[in-house]
């Protein structure tokens, strides 16, 4: 009888919040994203501030000029919804290889980085990937979903019954199986959906997309990472070349439009 109320008690509150959380992505994705986007928005405008204080920007006059265009270029070709907001980018001054993007219209460049995105339009393909991010409402989603998966755990060992050494048992294997089943796909999902999007707008500003292969090759030529892609956030870097190649054709296409009109991005 427990067991039966427990099923019920958790099909229905599963429910509920698919109901509550049903939304589209911009590739027409279904998504789980639970949280007021004004409230992700404050989120993430926080931690950008708490990041500036922390890791100071580049005092790099010709980068910081050299990243702000390619994301200016990027972003007069969104939708009204987006080119119209308050974008923020910043580089900051740190050698690793990354960028970021939060909630909040927010975008972090690390110097880093530009040791491996040698041209224009390998750095337009982060760009375009971290402003995809914000977009897609990437990181409303992951936190809806951890929400989501704590909240469920937590919940149905409230209902199974008296505490027992088996219980705690399959309630610790029930965690690592959502961390693998649930959050760790979504998030790569996520990585593939930017992925997609960056490349379709940094075609449209007129940035070569035959670029963002080149510039995964070479983060495989200067990674060093053995994480197995179904233990990883990220999608492996062949996975996401193949992914790209897979979608280049019309991209390129509206690239190669821009340069027969002579309206390629020239921002260094």
């Amino acid at each position: 009888m427990k067991l039966m109320q427990f099923s019920y008690k958790a099909t229905l509150a599963s429910a509920l919040v698919i109901l509550v959380g049903c939304s589209l992505s911009p590739t027409g994705r279904k998504q789980f994203a639970v949280l007021p986007d004004s409230q992700m928005d404050q989120m993430g405008v926080q931690s950008f501030t708490e990041m500036k204080k922390e890791t100071p920007a580049s005092s790099n006059a010709k980068l910081r000029k050299e990243v702000q265009c390619v994301a200016d270029t990027i972003i007069a070709v969104l939708p009204d919804k987006y080119r119209n907001q308050d974008w923020e980018i910043v580089l900051f001054d740190d050698e690793q290889v990354n960028a970021f993007a939060l909630p909040g219209y927010k975008v972090g460049v690390y110097t880093g980085l530009l040791k491996v995105a040698e041209n224009q339009s390998q750095l337009a393909a982060v760009v375009g990937h971290e402003l995809a991010h914000v977009i897609a409402r990437h990181g409303n989603e992951r936190v809806s979903t951890q929400l989501a998966t704590s909240q469920a755990l937590a919940l149905g060992y409230q209902l199974s019954g008296e505490e027992s050494p088996e219980k705690i048992a399959i309630f610790q294997a029930l965690g690592i199986g959502a961390q693998i089943g649930i959050i760790l796909p979504f998030s790569r999902s996520h990585e593939s959906e930017a992925d997609l999007l960056g490349l379709e707008y940094m075609a449209k500003a007129g940035f070569d997309p035959q670029e963002s292969v080149q510039l995964w090759r070479n983060m495989s030529e200067g990674g060093n990472s053995k994480t197995p892609e179904l233990l990883s956030t990220h999608p492996s870097h062949s996975t996401r070349i193949e992914d790209l190649q897979s979608n280049m054709q019309p991209n390129f296409a509206v690239y190669n439009a821009l340069v027969a009109q002579n309206k390629q991005s020239q921002c260094y």
